[in-house]
């Protein structure tokens, strides 16, 4: 029996059952070992490959392989890491070219990227159970922008690194190529942006700046549901980017076919490439975070004081860190090291036990401290003192309550979500390196768990 001849059969057959795109990222990079009357043993460059084909292709395989030999055959998968080296070996020239229509722009210096974290990289994203897929993804694509997985689409909860993981991305294929134009933004902005470009009759200026790019990275695209005018504006743009075998990736709270009032026509293009999920860390990955990120900022605590911190905040990776600053703000602010005991009354009890703070406990809360009326906080009015303790308001409910952007909108006098969103954003990059933010959330919140 011919192996590798039967192989290419089989993959004529797979060919036709999905898309180009998955066919090329999935497929390409397999070859059959063995083919014997009972099994088909199939080389794959790595783990994730394995899983990824078992997950997602096992009975697409499985029927071809029946359709193409007359036989039910097992599927035994073999990694065999010098599978991408003979491939990429044989492909080296067109590869070449691939990669001159992403990385070669007509450009005489290296232009300005905003918005892009150089602190973000692959090397100092902790990796885990529940985002090693998402990591492998990103590895991918850095290796074949435009090539391997186009989209990328990383969905998950808020605050569990899928932004990290696509600035990471951005800097990473910004190493390779200076010269390269990057275009990273919320989709909040670019739906912004459309509007103004039609009020402003700039719709070339919008379309020239959008689509004219060596990388496009959209964080939060679920913020376009139900926006139809915009959907139709990122459908075009999708396609003009990705037609140009330009890399794409998007994030979002959510998996595609969960996004209301998503046009079909962008639900397909958000499928069409991979799709992983980054879930909230497990106890092993948030012990892994703790310690990265005192070494991160030259510190250390005790393994109990990380074991009891990583038991009690079971949330996202944002809340693990703020809580880390917090203990190390109050050490400092003491002159002591933190001890089991003390921590128990910073930590107060587990999440998973703990009810969710009111939203009325939460404006009381922040009106007595700054000496304000509930109409100050919840009022139209915008004077200058009134901003900081209504972005503060916004972040801990959001943050501390859980409460959805429109909610709060609605608590805040009927505010856009956007508004909430940019409130909650503003504190949220303070409270990185801004000493007063850190001490007034901390006291706020200390003055709410006691």
């Amino acid at each position: 029996m011919d192996t590798q001849k039967n192989w290419n059969k089989i993959l004529d057959i797979i060919k036709n059952q999905v898309s180009a795109v998955n066919f090329k990222g999935w497929f390409s990079k397999t070859e059959a070992a063995e083919i014997s009357d009972t099994q088909i043993t199939i080389k794959v460059p790595s783990a994730f490959f394995k899983d990824q084909l078992i997950l997602k292709y096992n009975s697409i395989i499985r029927s071809s392989v029946n359709e193409a030999l007359g036989k039910d055959l097992k599927l035994n998968f073999i990694i065999d890491s010098t599978i991408s080296e003979k491939i990429n070996s044989q492909k080296k020239g067109r590869e070449e070219e691939n990669e001159d229509s992403f990385f070669s722009l007509p450009q005489s210096q290296p232009q300005p990227v905003s918005n892009l974290n150089s602190k973000f990289t692959l090397e100092n994203f902790v990796v885990g159970l529940t985002n090693n897929l998402a990591y492998a993804a990103a590895q991918a694509v850095i290796q074949n922008p435009g090539i391997s997985y186009n989209p990328l689409f990383i969905y998950g909860p808020s605050g569990v690194g899928k932004t990290h993981l696509m600035q990471a991305i951005g800097n990473a294929l910004l190493k390779k190529n200076p010269y390269l134009k990057i275009i990273i933004a919320p989709s909040e902005k670019f739906m912004n942006d459309f509007v103004q470009s039609i009020q402003t009759k700039k719709m070339g200026d919008f379309r020239s700046k959008y689509r004219n790019c060596g990388l496009f990275l959209i964080d939060d695209v679920q913020f376009i549901s139900g926006k139809d005018s915009t959907q139709e504006e990122f459908f075009h743009t999708f396609n003009e980017i990705h037609s140009k075998n330009l890399q794409i990736v998007l994030t979002s709270d959510k998996p595609p076919n969960e996004i209301q009032k998503l046009e079909p026509r962008l639900l397909s293009r958000f499928q069409g490439g991979l799709m992983v999920d980054i879930q909230l860390p497990d106890f092993d990955t948030r012990m892994a975070i703790l310690k990265a990120k005192l070494t991160e900022r030259g510190e250390s605590l005790p393994e109990d004081i990380l074991n009891l911190i990583a038991e009690n905040i079971v949330s996202n990776t944002r809340e693990l860190e703020g809580k880390l600053i917090q203990i190390l703000q109050m050490s400092r602010l003491k002159g002591e090291t933190p001890t089991l005991d003390s921590l128990k009354n910073i930590l107060g009890k587990p999440q998973n036990t703990n009810s969710k703070l009111d939203h009325r406990r939460v404006l009381s809360t922040v009106n007595n401290y700054f000496n304000l009326k509930l109409a100050d906080l919840t009022g139209p009015r915008r004077q200058k003192e009134l901003v900081l303790p209504r972005q503060l308001a916004m972040y801990i409910l959001q943050k501390e309550c859980g409460l959805p952007l429109e909610r709060i909108g609605e608590i805040l006098g009927g505010r856009d979500h956007t508004t909430i969103m940019h409130g909650v954003s503003k504190i949220d990059k303070a409270a990185q390196r801004d000493r007063e933010i850190q001490r007034l959330l901390i006291e706020l919140k200390h003055q709410l768990t006691n």
